[in-house]
């Protein structure tokens, strides 16, 4: 997908929750969100409130109540897990994980734990294998996960680079289970949700029935909704099998900044960066002189977003089951409202048809950046983008040449010559920027 760009600006006053509500209302209102959101700040409840369905077969409102399966933001948790493992004395973070994972290969002899925490241990993630499809329908533990990439060549090697993966994170769920002798929920449960009061919070499962939980939905093309496509939740593990509620998720928010679970050295430790601005399960950035800790979370059917600037003890969630889903987006958007900012209202983007002639002429590769290409493509009578590294994306005619995705805010202008009427390039905006692009 595009990416977004860094937040550059500070300002310190907040928002009425009319006007976050109305944000949130106005991405659900144009299909880009469906789920609850939830701003706080200095303890304070801003906005909790439910957009949309948690069930569309029975008609069931989102409400702050609703579980919502989280993905990646279950990473933090294991992150925190870790650091009470080592508080504890079961391990260490610069330990081998070859201490704790039987028949770890020769390659993996370098490889620590810590590097597992930052994504720098080279693993490859096993989520971007060409049969992950098909593979995530059935039940596999760590133990089975892990044979899908011991084999594997890393991508480089450990501590060097940076690169996301979810293999590293399902192999701290092993390491977890052997240092504390305990499944990974159990570990979760007595040591994190029950000492801090997070009731609907739990590691989801397929056969449990859970109250309150939300079904999860994927929007096809043409507008309408299916239910999401199956993964039994053993796959995931620590790497992103959690649910939970908004409200839990501001009483984890609490809990980390009353430190109630570890040392002030250990927490220095927990949100301390390494490369690519990544720690122990958040993403570390700055906005003036404040820290911005964040993370995301995508799996079947649900989207999850959560922002914490502790210095002004401000947290925002959201939690999405339709995709896909601005859940991101939204709640970037509302911190940015809270903490002050004039934020624009998403508005109504209306569609036109274009002959197809018309279209073809748009066919090409577009230089962002030397490492950076837009190619556009014509499929089926839809233009399609696609970035370096990411998948491809339709965009929809807003104009003869001013195109829009709708899965993301985002416009690209074609350039055409007046002269000769050929494209010379475009100009993609995005996040308050403009960036040209010269057809190739």
């Amino acid at each position: 997908m595009f990416r977004y760009l860094p937040l550059l600006t500070f300002v310190v006053f907040g928002a009425t929750p009319e006007r976050l509500d109305q944000q949130a209302k106005a991405y659900f209102e144009q299909k880009q969100f469906n789920g609850t959101v939830l701003v706080a700040e200095g303890g304070k409840i801003v906005l909790s409130k439910g957009y949309g369905m948690a069930n569309l077969e029975w008609s069931i409102p989102a409400s702050p109540e609703t579980k919502f399966r989280l993905g990646s933001i279950t990473k933090q948790f294991t992150g925190m897990s870790v650091l009470l493992l080592e508080q504890d004395g079961k391990l260490r973070t610069s330990d081998p994980i070859a201490q704790y994972i039987d028949k770890a290969p020769e390659r993996w002899k370098g490889i620590t734990i810590h590097h597992l925490l930052t994504h720098t241990s080279g693993i490859p993630n096993f989520t971007n294998f060409p049969d992950y499809a098909k593979t995530m329908m059935v039940a596999a533990p760590p133990a089975e996960t892990m044979k899908r990439v011991v084999d594997k060549p890393l991508d480089f090697d450990p501590g060097t680079k940076m690169s996301y993966s979810n293999s590293g994170y399902t192999l701290l769920g092993l390491i977890i289970e052997k240092a504390s002798g305990m499944r990974y929920e159990d570990f979760l449960r007595t040591r994190i949700f029950e000492p801090l009061g997070m009731k609907d919070t739990g590691y989801d499962s397929d056969r449990t029935v859970i109250s309150r939980r939300a079904a999860g939905y994927e929007m096809e093309d043409e507008g309408t909704v299916r239910n999401a496509s199956f993964i039994d939740m053993s796959i995931p593990h620590a790497a992103g099998a959690m649910y939970s509620t908004t409200l839990d998720l501001a009483k984890w928010d609490e809990g980390l900044s009353a430190g109630k679970l570890l040392t002030p050295e250990n927490y220095k430790r927990y949100f301390t960066a390494d490369k690519n601005n990544y720690a122990y399960g958040w993403t570390v950035g700055k906005r003036g002189t404040d820290t911005v800790l964040s993370h995301g979370g995508g799996i079947n059917g649900f989207a999850t977003m959560i922002y914490r600037v502790p210095e002004r003890k401000l947290v925002v969630v959201t939690l999405s089951n339709v995709l896909p889903s601005q859940a991101g987006k939204l709640a970037q958007e509302l911190m940015r409202l809270q903490l002050g900012e004039d934020v624009a209202v998403p508005r109504v983007r209306k569609e036109m048809a274009m002959p197809v002639e018309t279209l073809e002429r748009y066919i090409g590769r577009y230089e962002l950046r030397a490492d950076f290409v837009l190619t556009v493509t014509l499929e089926n009578g839809q233009l399609m983008t696609q970035a370096t590294g990411q998948g491809k994306i339709p965009i929809f005619a807003e104009s003869s040449t001013v195109f829009f995705p709708k899965v993301i805010d985002a416009t690209l202008e074609f350039q055409v010559d007046p002269a000769t009427g050929k494209v010379t390039g475009l100009v993609l905006e995005q996040g308050g920027a403009r960036r040209p692009a010269k057809k190739l």
